[in-house]
């Protein structure tokens, strides 16, 4: 029965990665794993990058893999500003992505870290499960969902320090160093839930 309940996630894996597709959106090209998956809407005139549908992480170490990823250049800076949505209880914003099994991702939840350890946090992969990199004190990101908050992401390659603000104010579990990776792509989504994205904007220096 395991090498039964193996085999179908693999040949799951493998549909999701035949149907990965491209999306045009924020004056940028993104590449999703399940193009079905994501839609782009409209709000109020601002185009929206909404995730659908979750899905959950693929056999193996346990690590997101449902989000959007757009190429960036090489940076000793970087600001990722997002008005985002959480649909469920959390989204992520991705950096210093190398490749599926290296990259950082910041957590932004409803539930605070020291209730719920993986969320709200930033989370380091680098060839096998994802692992805390931040403190667990201080608030959730989010008061609630289905709420719009502006998001700001500050990653400096050179150091490793990453911090992100929620509306503007600085949110004591999303702050961490991490100096294995440098600079990388960028991408936005959820680990195991849904979102939306607008007024994305990316600046590098």
């Amino acid at each position: 029965m395991k090498k039964k309940n193996l085999f179908a996630a693999l040949l799951l894996a493998a549909s999701s990665i035949s149907a990965a597709g491209t999306l045009s959106i924020f004056d940028r090209q993104w590449t999703v794993p399940v193009d079905a998956d994501w839609q782009i809407d409209r709000e109020d005139g601002a185009a929206v990058l909404h995730l659908a549908k979750a899905r959950d992480s693929l056999p193996g170490p346990r690590r997101p893999i449902q989000f959007a990823l757009t190429e960036v250049p090489h940076y000793s800076r970087l600001t990722v500003e997002a008005d985002v949505k959480p649909l469920g209880k959390s989204l992520i914003i991705v950096f210093a992505y190398q490749d599926s099994a290296h990259f950082n991702y910041a957590h932004l939840s409803i539930d605070g870290g020291k209730l719920v350890p993986v969320h709200n946090g930033i989370f380091h992969v680098y060839g096998g499960e994802r692992v805390r990199i931040s403190e667990l004190d201080g608030p959730p990101a989010f008061p609630q969902n289905n709420h719009w908050y502006h998001a700001t992401l500050i990653h400096d390659a050179a150091t490793g320090a990453v911090a992100v603000t929620v509306d503007g104010k600085p949110v004591a579990a999303l702050r961490a160093v991490d100096v294995s990776l440098g600079s990388g792509k960028v991408g936005l989504g959820s680990f195991d839930e849904t979102a939306e994205f607008k007024n994305v904007k990316i600046v590098t220096q």
